[in-house]
């Protein structure tokens, strides 16, 4: 289907994240929402469950998570009754640990780890579940590359990204999740991110 982005974007650019997804969701059939339980995560996956209760929740566990991060996705799994779907990768950690490592980023190796951990699971995931828009929660601030979308953007594939909260700021997250009685957990590892404002490779 096609879409005309800068329209849908300037109609969208006052309107509420509730409001941004209730549109994806009146043009979508296959809607999908990706999570990897960083921070602020909770806000996007309780606003969209909250339009669609049975949405697909698309989890890709690198196997490089901490601890808290385990337990507040156990929690906002339970707190939400997700309905999650996992993607981990088809090597363990402890089998990579011992013949690859985690290479710096300026190491060669490093792209076939980021493609083993990160997006071989999420191309699996996306094969198998055949969405026609994904919601993330990506923001304006993030990365240069995020900076350069907005709320509603398009990819190669036709997939719609829908990012509801891509205007909002720290400080708005952090009300709505007062706001919604919510969690947040900030001991955090992506493995593929040298430096927090390096994008992860699924987004560009």
């Amino acid at each position: 289907m096609s879409f005309n982005l800068e329209q849908i974007n300037k109609d969208l650019r006052k309107k509420t994240p509730l409001e941004v997804i209730l549109w994806t969701v009146s043009v979508s059939e296959n809607p999908v929402v990706t999570t990897n339980f960083r921070p602020y995560e909770a806000a996007i996956l309780h606003a969209v469950a909250k339009v669609k209760k049975d949405i697909k929740v698309i989890w890709c566990d690198t196997g490089y998570n901490t601890p808290q991060t385990y337990k507040h996705a156990e929690t906002v799994i339970e707190q939400l009754n997700l309905n999650i779907h996992l993607y981990v990768p088809k090597q363990t950690t402890a089998h990579r640990n011992v013949v690859l490592g985690i290479p710096h980023v300026d190491d060669p190796k490093h792209k076939v780890f980021t493609e083993q951990v990160k997006l071989e699971p999420f191309k699996r995931a996306m094969a198998a579940h055949q969405p026609d828009a994904w919601f993330t929660n990506l923001r304006k601030g993030q990365t240069a590359f995020r900076d350069s979308i907005d709320i509603v953007s398009q990819g190669a594939d036709g997939i719609l990204k829908v990012s509801p909260f891509y205007h909002w700021t720290d400080e708005d997250l952090d009300t709505y999740l007062i706001e919604n009685n919510l969690p947040n957990e900030f001991k955090y590892f992506d493995p593929t991110k040298a430096l927090e404002n390096r994008e992860c490779g699924l987004h560009a």
